[in-house]
């Protein structure tokens, strides 16, 4: 992933310091420690770009990396301990605003019924209704924009529970990953599905390319995954992330397909999403039963921090989307600003360019 620009006072020294070679940088903890006090008295840390592309970046070191910088930033005493304090600060308004159902006694065995509860009751007005009833190419575009966010790593956060687990909640979790990693075929990897279609509505595909366009609201989406799947005491929320996000991928995936579909769209655009309508169909009850079931039989005392992750899957999903909806609604671009997007990819939909 290339540097982006910096959103903040926070954003602005860490930038600059990973340019540089590792060192302590004990000024980054007190930038971080201002960054969420300034987040925390406006509107949170949710929806705050410094905090969150902050958190992005820290966090894309224990994945790709970042282009330029040095790897041994990574384990960095004073990067780990600047994470730590947004990563408090996220933590704290996760639980304010999901962690109700921490509060209430969960015997195990109910776990898949209260997940199937969860994610079974409707919401508000959907992006993908939106998509597939009267969203523009351009609307379309910068839905896939600001989904390429996790769509180009997907899995991998919730990949990280793997060696946390024992049993029958993992050969599940593998089971389910191996499907998202294309069963040994690079090709048909969720990831690289999701690149074609980027490439086919005429946007550039390479990993984190739009990062300075996504919004805070859209990047806390992903850094909760990231969150949870970094912490072993977050096991159990991460696997009730992705319990959640499975058992609500299916209809809005088929949902975003009909209006690619209706907007004339190249067949390898839908691709992605037709592909996810039948997997998270069987991977639905996969992530239930096999994969939460099982882990709270083993380990009754996560029971209430699974519920906990999949309240904040569906709680961020809900909040990012209102957003996107409130922008294209009023007119506006949902993302920090528009796309741009080459003349023979606006009338074709095949060129790619970088934003």
């Amino acid at each position: 992933m290339r540097i982006p620009s910096a959103r903040g006072p926070f954003t602005a020294p860490l930038v600059d310091i990973l340019g540089e070679r590792p060192h302590e940088a004990a000024a980054l903890s007190e930038a971080a420690d201002a960054a969420v006090g300034r987040a925390t008295a406006r509107d949170g840390v949710l929806s705050d770009d410094d905090v969150q592309l902050g958190l992005t970046l820290l966090y894309e070191l224990s994945y790709r990396g970042l282009a330029g910088v040095d790897d041994a930033w990574e384990w960095s005493p004073s990067l780990i301990a600047a994470r730590g304090v947004l990563e408090s600060a996220v933590e704290r308004e996760l639980l304010q605003r999901f962690g109700q159902v921490r509060d209430r006694t969960v015997e195990p065995g109910d776990v898949p019924a209260e997940l199937f509860a969860m994610t079974s009751s409707g919401g508000g007005p959907s992006v993908a209704g939106f998509v597939a009833r009267e969203a523009t190419v351009g609307q379309v575009r910068e839905m896939c924009v600001l989904r390429s966010a996790y769509q180009l790593k997907e899995a991998d956060p919730h990949t990280w529970s793997i060696p946390r687990l024992h049993g029958a909640a993992k050969s599940a979790l593998v089971e389910i990953q191996f499907d998202e990693y294309g069963e040994g075929r690079p090709g048909r990897m969720h990831s690289e599905l999701f690149a074609a279609t980027m490439r086919a509505v005429g946007l550039d595909d390479a990993y984190g390319a739009y990062v300075d366009l996504v919004p805070a609201r859209t990047l806390a989406t992903v850094n909760a995954m990231h969150l949870f799947g970094l912490h072993r005491r977050w096991r159990g929320a991460n696997l009730g992330h992705l319990a959640a996000y499975e058992m609500t991928s299916s209809l809005p995936c088929k949902r975003y397909a009909a209006g690619m579909e209706r907007l004339g769209l190249p067949p390898k655009a839908a691709e992605f999403f037709t592909e996810h309508v039948e997997a998270d169909a069987v991977h639905e009850q996969l992530a239930a039963h096999d994969l939460c079931g099982s882990l709270v039989a083993a380990e009754p005392a996560l029971a209430r921090d699974v519920l906990f992750g999949a309240a904040v899957c569906l709680g961020l999903d809900e909040l990012a989307g209102a957003a996107t909806l409130a922008a294209w609604q009023a007119g506006r671009s949902a993302l920090r600003r528009p796309v741009r997007i080459a003349a023979t990819a606006a009338t074709a939909g095949t060129t790619t360019t970088a934003a």
